[in-house]
């Protein structure tokens, strides 16, 4: 059967590293974007150069309407979805909770958690025995981010128990739901939080000294995904140098 994968938020990051990589090992890719058009066309060039196949597709996977318009046009461009990376997510500027706002917190569980349950939801409906999903979740599920990202770290909790949990429930399709746990990734998404040098400045209290890149991350996507994990859900792989 042919393979065919959605990667929400594939416009950068660790995303965009996963979109390219699936696609040279033979998936057909919708790289899925909210408003960076130009870094998902970038995704895509990329791709097709390599000579994998590719298409870019905007959609909020926060609101219900968007992730059903995202699932019918693979549908109709690639076919049946057999896989599916939830990559999609926010951070805001470092705050410690007492300064959180409600509307701060509220958003940030949608981005994060939401989408990954809606996109999970439609692609389930319609994934054949045999087939993956990943969830990228993330170090703070488990450290916390106190005095930074609460929000940030309580949303992938939450994922991460979303994993747990449908992982058991489809087990007997066959169907694999498995987490990664990026922590102190070189991407974008800290100039989000307001610190662009944050992994420079936290290297030394990694055991590895030095923080991980997008790619290390999607090698570990691509094998979930993959037969060679065949016998692996409900299982999350830490990628954060030691911490």
């Amino acid at each position: 059967m042919k393979k065919v994968v959605v990667i929400t938020g594939a416009g950068r990051g660790i995303g965009a590293a996963t979109a390219i990589l699936l696609a040279s090992q033979g998936y057909a890719v919708c790289v899925n974007y909210q408003s960076r058009a130009e870094n998902a066309k970038q995704v895509v060039d990329t791709i097709e150069k390599n000579g994998g196949q590719a298409f870019a597709f905007a959609a909020d996977v926060s609101i219900e309407a968007d992730v059903l318009a995202l699932f019918s046009a693979v549908q109709s461009k690639y076919g049946t979805v057999t896989h599916l990376v939830n990559n999609a997510g926010i951070l805001f500027a470092q705050s410690t909770l007492a300064n959180l706002s409600v509307e701060r917190f509220n958003k940030v569980l949608i981005t994060n958690t939401t989408s990954c349950f809606l996109c999970c939801r439609e692609a389930i409906r319609v994934m054949p025995s045999g087939g993956a999903i990943v969830n990228v979740s993330s170090a703070a599920s488990r450290l916390g981010a106190p005095g930074e990202y609460i929000d940030y770290a309580a949303s992938k909790g939450a994922m991460d128990s979303l994993t747990r949990g449908l992982s058991l429930e489809l087990a007997d399709r066959n169907i694999r739901v498995n987490a990664v746990r990026p922590g102190f990734i070189d991407t974008a998404m800290h100039a989000d939080g307001g610190e662009t040098n944050r992994v420079a400045r936290l290297a030394p209290q990694i055991p590895l000294k030095r923080g991980g890149t997008p790619e290390e991350v999607a090698n570990s996507i691509a094998w979930l995904l993959s037969d060679q994990a065949s016998y692996v859900t409900g299982t999350f792989i830490d990628i954060a140098g030691g911490k």
